[in-house]
């Protein structure tokens, strides 16, 4: 059987299953119709927690529509805010995962799209929300002009952040030129972070 490398969605959903421990509280930055959220909800099993949010009521409510379908809906706080409030909702360091799918809502009209500064803010106050430990994946779709923007800027937060505070990294193909979806991954470091006080 040949390997695939597969794409930025499956290796953020590697690191996160990894990362996100059964009972443990999960962030869906970006809700769209709902498919993360649930597969954080199944992860995080009946102790856990999962908040998700979106700016756009018809994500809200196919994510609602989804969880309940799948009997998981009370693991589940549905915030129709943006992403970058979410330190309005969610305490300091209660997050074991932060997940960012960015782009637009799959079915919807592309003029709506994460917007790079709202993104930026978003970014930085989920590393407030992570716990020691915690893990912050970010799928980044360049394929369109917003996109760009928001790798381009992006990728010059992840190379700027601490390395005794965090570990940065990114997956992505560097010869294709459809621009696929690349993944940036940050790790709240507990052993850095503590060495550092």
């Amino acid at each position: 059987m040949a390997y695939d490398f597969r794409s930025a969605r499956f290796w953020a959903s590697e690191i996160i299953r990894g990362a996100l421990p059964e009972g443990g509280c999960a962030v869906d930055a970006t809700l769209g119709n709902g498919h993360d959220a649930l597969d954080l909800a199944q992860l995080v099993g009946e102790r856990g927690h999962v908040t998700g949010f979106d700016v756009q009521p018809e994500a809200v409510a196919a994510s609602r529509a989804r969880l309940e379908a799948a009997g998981v809906a009370q693991r589940c706080t549905l915030v129709l805010d943006g992403h970058q409030h979410m330190r309005d909702y969610l305490a300091p360091e209660s997050a074991d995962v932060v997940l960012f799918n960015l782009g637009w809502l799959p079915g919807a009209a592309h003029a709506v799209t994460t917007r790079t500064e709202t993104t930026l803010q978003a970014v930085n106050a989920a590393l407030e929300v992570l716990k020691f430990g915690g893990v912050l994946t970010i799928c980044v779709y360049p394929g369109h002009d917003e996109g760009a923007r928001e790798r381009d800027a992006l990728l010059a937060w992840a190379q700027a952040l601490d390395q005794t505070r965090f570990d940065a990294m990114l997956r992505c193909y560097l010869n294709q030129h459809k621009n696929p979806p690349l993944l940036i991954a940050v790790k709240k470091n507990l052993r850095k972070a503590a060495q550092s006080v």
